[in-house]
């Protein structure tokens, strides 16, 4: 027993002597790492540095002497002096009490050059770049230098463009980079082809898109660029056509473009599916909010019973509802559509409801992209701001208006989380395009006073300064007229969404017998009632001047109507009127249009000062109309009408009454048709006018869709009677209402300087003192 109670006794003591060596060395241990881990240094070392002043260096890191650091500060100022974009390798030690710094410097770039580019000028090029003079070099960022370059050719279709890399050394660790590019030829795109389309011909959905096939115009319009982008939105362009005209089973299978190098040409291949074509079925509002009545705002909705499913309805029913609630307290409600597709009768039925939206607002919107574009002329376009309630609706809404703005190749507006769990941010992405454009147009007539060619030229921006102002300066002139004017529109006049501009214009005609001289200004402002309808209210002023020719003496044989003569005596004339007009538009499309309403009334009342005093209205409408998808074919239905009344001593002038030209009836001259001075034949003008015309237009067989070019077949009617001037005693003739008409053919091209339009037109039914021109050429003005 005791030999057993000595061994534990002994191995106890062994047990406790080495726990407690265990203990110390632990203790040793835990001292040594207390000690590393929080190290002091009497100084801070500096090498390597070449440009950057030590104390710079000293300054990015925390570590100070005299201070306790850490590794993890160590670490936290290795980052801090890589995080500055300055230095290409950086080393912290310690040595005995000082912490060595060494760092190795990128080199500093001392210039860019561009070297053999044409078709991108250099200043182009440096905005594609990230390596600038006076900043840092490095190795991959000319890497990605190189393919921006190529990314920027791309897009102009220059895609087997080449870009070679020089570095020279100047010494003192600074370097001139050199992109030496070889830019290749252009690309075109020989073909576009659609698979699975049925309901629309190829053509039609060629019209859609913004890719377009190589034609001889496409070096002007440069609408044949082959890009990946460009085809996405046109894929969502296709989608909305389709959504538009009631294929809500529509999809984009696949779009790609296979290039031919041999050929340098890309074929493009776009394969859809169309699925059935649907009507709606019942249309209804339910709402989740006891105050709301539903079925009280069934009268906003766009969507009817029966008519043709359109995507776009919906969206303007979901817009009208959201405001209407809105605007009843409810800043937050959500409005969404159900739809209930029927296959066997294709029919869509659409509930819309009504629900309490999660409570969020807009804590900031921030604006990417905008170069050139002002910040306020984008924030403008949104009815929220910063503070107010979050709306996916309006914010949808603000982006179609920044669309329809065409400064912006894309727009995208998407959301962040905010500061707080309420707030989100709003993030607006914008690419700017070029919003200037130089056109020329040419015409030719071949009756009535004005005879001959005409050119006409003109210089328009539509983002001017980036302030979202337009303005245009534009002159033209022929044989026997000029034309000179300046337009200038502040979209937001005083910060409301309405539209003050100012028009100057000077014209000059030479008639048969006299000239005139026309000097003018207009001062208007435009404001938007609906997305549809719009008014006008303008101010006008004008000096007219007329004189005879000098060869032309009335007491020695020149005929020349009293009216005139007497019109030309009260030369200068002022013409001092106000006029109020009206607009209703739902075109689809105002360069190409298929579809729609574009109808506009006006009311001109002179006699604010002046010489002249009269009343005016006039109206003009025009219906277009798909006649057929498959063929493309379209129907034009359009009518006109005017009267004007003179009041006061002097009554009307023959200058002040309404004349005949082509926009009135075709196949006849400027001023053919209407009363005559039967002693001398010169037209007098009318005081009312009407006019109608029909008319089917259809892309060209065989002629490339990408020529922009149509045909047009029409008929025309129209009357002009009832003149008031004095003709001292001459008989008047075509004095009553009597009708002209006449059919032709057209020809309309979408060129790249404007549209322009051909037409010959045979009159049908004319009176014996008319003035016939059947052929005209000029710049077309549909609307």
């Amino acid at each position: 027993m005791k030999a057993a109670s000595k061994f534990l006794s002994a191995a106890s003591a062994v047990t406790l002597s080495a726990a407690l060596v265990v203990s110390g060395a632990l203790a040793v241990q835990f001292v040594a790492t207390s000690a590393a881990e929080a190290a002091v240094v009497s100084r801070v070392e500096v090498s390597g540095n070449q440009r950057i002043d030590a104390e710079t260096i000293r300054n990015y890191i925390t570590i100070k002497p005299g201070k306790a650091f850490s590794s993890s500060d160590i670490d936290s100022a290795i980052k801090a002096l890589f995080g500055t974009g300055l230095f290409s390798d950086v080393q912290i030690n310690q040595v005995g009490s000082t912490l060595v710094v060494k760092v190795a410097e990128y080199q500093v770039v001392n210039q860019v050059l561009f070297q053999n580019n044409k078709k991108l000028k250099d200043n182009a090029l440096a905005a594609a770049v990230q390596l600038k003079p006076r900043g840092t070099f490095s190795q991959a960022t000319l890497d990605a230098d190189v393919e921006s370059i190529k990314a920027a050719y791309k897009r102009i279709g220059r895609d087997d463009v080449t870009v070679t890399t020089q570095v020279m050394q100047l010494g003192d660790n600074r370097v001139n980079v050199v992109f030496n590019i070889t830019e290749g030829e252009r690309t075109q795109i020989a073909a576009i082809n659609f698979v699975g389309n049925s309901a629309y011909s190829s053509r039609r959905l060629s019209d859609v898109i913004n890719t377009k096939r190589s034609s001889w115009v496409s070096f002007i319009l440069r609408d044949d660029v082959y890009d990946e982008d460009k085809l996405r939105a046109d894929q969502e362009l296709l989608r909305r056509f389709y959504y538009n005209h009631g294929y809500a089973d529509f999809q984009v299978v696949s779009a790609v473009g296979e290039l031919d190098s041999a050929t340098n040409k890309y074929t493009v291949t776009i394969t859809v599916q169309e699925g059935d074509r649907y009507t709606f079925g019942d249309v209804s509002v339910e709402s989740t909010i006891p105050e709301v009545d539903g079925k009280a705002l069934e009268s906003v909705i766009e969507t009817r019973k029966g008519d043709v499913y359109n995507a776009k309805d919906v969206e303007d029913s979901i817009i009208a509802l959201t405001e209407k609630v809105a605007g009843s307290g409810y800043a937050f409600a959500q409005v969404t559509p159900r739809g209930d597709r029927n296959f066997e009768n294709h029919t869509i039925s659409v509930v819309y409801t009504i629900d309490q939206g999660t409570k969020a607002y807009i804590e900031r919107i921030e604006i990417r992209g905008n170069d050139r574009t002002r910040d306020y002329v984008i924030r403008r376009e949104f009815d929220v701001s910063e503070g107010d309630a979050f709306n996916q609706v309006l914010i949808q809404r603000a982006k179609k208006r920044l669309e329809n703005l065409n400064y912006f190749d894309k727009v995208d507006i998407s959301t962040v989380p905010g500061s707080q769990p309420d707030q989100v941010v709003l993030v607006v992405d914008v690419v700017e395009k070029s919003t200037g454009e130089f056109s020329v147009g040419a015409g030719y007539s071949t009756g009535g006073d004005t005879a001959g060619p005409s050119v006409e030229g003109s210089i328009t921006e539509r983002n001017f300064l980036g302030r979202g102002q337009f303005i245009k300066v534009s002159a033209g002139g022929g044989k026997n007229s000029r034309d000179y004017s300046l337009s200038f529109t502040e979209p937001y006049f005083l910060g409301r969404r309405i539209a003050a501009g100012f028009d100057i214009f000077k014209q000059t005609r030479n008639y048969d017998h006299y000239d005139s001289d026309t000097t003018g200004a207009t001062v208007r402002f435009g404001l938007p009632i609906t997305d549809s309808i719009s008014t006008q209210l303008a101010y006008n002023i004008s000096q007219e001047k007329y004189k005879l020719d000098d060869d032309c003496d009335p007491n020695a044989g020149c005929d020349v109507s009293t009216a005139i003569l007497d019109g030309i005596e009260q030369s200068p004339w002022i013409k001092s009127s106000v006029s109020l007009g009206l607009v209703y538009n739902t075109i689809d499309d105002m360069k190409s249009p298929h579809e729609g309403i574009y109808a506009t009334t006006t009311v001109e009342v002179a006699g604010l000062g002046g010489d002249a005093k009269f009343v005016k209205v006039t109206g003009r409408g025009s219906i277009y109309q798909t006649l057929s998808e498959q063929y493309d074919l379209v129907g034009l239905i359009s009518g006109g009408a005017g009267h004007v009344v003179g009041y006061g001593s002097d009554g009307l002038r023959i200058f002040d009454q309404f004349q005949s030209s082509d926009r009135m009836i075709r196949g006849f001259a400027y001023g053919g048709i209407g009363p005559v001075d039967v002693n001398t034949g010169d037209h007098l003008g009318g005081t009312t006018y009407f006019n109608a015309s029909a008319e089917a237009q259809f892309p060209l067989p065989v002629v490339p869709e990408s020529f922009g070019l149509r045909g047009a077949v029409f008929a025309d009617a129209a009357t002009l009677y009832g003149s008031k001037v004095d003709t001292a005693g001459v008989t008047q003739d075509s004095v009553g209402m009597k009708l002209r008409a006449s059919v032709g053919l057209g020809l309309m091209w979408a060129s790249p300087f404007g549209p322009i339009r051909i037409d010959y037109a045979i009159p049908v039914k004319k009176e014996a003192r008319d003035d016939v021109q059947e052929f005209n050429f000029g710049i077309s003005t549909r609307f």
